[in-house]
């Protein structure tokens, strides 16, 4: 039985379609993250699954049962949105337990509960604080309790830590992990930011004008993007691309002179494409000495950029961009010519038309 399924879902406000047919399964435990740019649909399909919005057309089934139509309150989920939404006239030990106490639940089960929910966060010595004496990180956590008490069969987390400076993000990040590993409760988190979605996910939905562009694990998305978006979308610095012509096993990389050894099990599906897109992640640059022997393609020099771990150097290639990202000590000088060396197994070849992965 899957915790969530999702059946042919789709939305439409008049004549425009902003989900156009998403299927998905997500089994008991799993986390999955939907990742996109904004107005690709992923929230809208959260507010979907959630019962906040109501699908045109297909079936949102959690557990055993079809919950369409059925009002948010009776569908066993908990969720977490970006603004922290917290009673500022409460404590954080009732705005925790508040959701609890309109359910009628004791105040003694109450207690108990937000005790054990301040345990797990490790929030215990806030609980007789108000909101307006919090941190973000702690107000994050606050509002993590509050759906965490309920002990739902399904949370879900609609772009919880953009509010967030980059400090705080990290330690947010960390925490969300431990408690998926703790409690091991399905998550569907919504964010448009990658490397949340690289660090947390079981499994990725990256998501694009209204459909899932591929599903799969962080590192099958990152080592196998099915499209040529896939791979642009997920990586920092992005993949660079280049737009190339196939034949005699090379791709020769359009404006220039350069050409790129492709795999042999490449070569009938680059044939068949014949104009494709080679690309390669900044990562998979190294630096070779100009006018070497070894294969490599020399690019001119634009900005070298220190960001500490790494130097990341943009160049031009005809009048096509390339980025590497290179040990911090490597000596590179702007305005200057550079062979750059390919590691092979590295590439990944798109059809220009289709966009998909040869």
């Amino acid at each position: 039985m899957s915790a969530l399924e999702l059946v042919d879902i789709r939305k439409r406000y008049g004549n425009i379609e902003t989900l156009k047919g998403i299927d998905l399964s997500l089994a008991d435990g799993e986390f999955l993250v939907l990742l996109g740019s904004s107005g690709c649909g992923k929230s809208t399909l959260l507010n979907i699954i959630a019962g906040l919005a109501e699908a045109t057309g297909g079936d949102v089934r959690i557990g055993d049962r079809s919950v369409t139509g059925i009002h948010p309150k009776n569908r066993d989920i908990a969720m977490v949105f970006q603004s922290y939404a917290l009673y500022p006239n409460m404590s954080v030990a009732r705005n925790i337990g508040f959701g609890l106490e309109m359910r009628k639940v004791s105040e003694a089960d109450r207690n108990v509960a937000v005790q054990k929910t301040a345990r797990i966060l490790q929030i215990e010595n806030l609980l007789g604080r108000k909101p307006s004496e919090l941190s973000g990180g702690q107000r994050q956590r606050v509002a993590i309790g509050r759906a965490l008490v309920r002990d739902p069969q399904i949370f879900l987390f609609d772009e919880p830590l953009s509010n967030l400076d980059a400090k705080l993000r990290m330690e947010m990040r960390t925490e969300l992990k431990r408690l998926h590993q703790m409690l091991g409760t399905t998550i569907v988190y919504v964010t448009h930011d990658q490397i949340e979605a690289m660090t947390l996910a079981t499994r990725i939905a990256v998501m694009r004008d209204g459909q899932i562009e591929q599903l799969a694990t962080p590192d099958e998305i990152y080592n196998r993007p099915a499209t040529r978006y896939v791979a642009s979308f997920v990586g920092s610095p992005p993949m660079n691309m280049l737009d190339s012509t196939f034949s005699d096993g090379l791709a020769h990389i359009d404006g220039t002179a350069s050409s790129i050894p492709l795999p042999a099990n490449l070569h009938k599906s680059a044939a068949a494409a014949r104009n494709i897109t080679v690309g390669v992640r900044p990562e998979s640059l190294t630096l070779a000495q100009v006018g070497a022997t070894n294969f490599g393609i020399d690019a001119k020099i634009e900005v070298v950029e220190l960001t500490g771990p790494e130097l990341v150097v943009t160049a031009t290639i005809g009048t096509q961009r390339l980025t590497a990202s290179l040990p911090p000590r490597s000596q590179v000088t702007v305005g200057a010519v550079q062979r750059f060396a390919i590691d092979a197994d590295a590439l990944h070849v798109f059809d220009k038309s289709t966009e998909k992965r040869i």
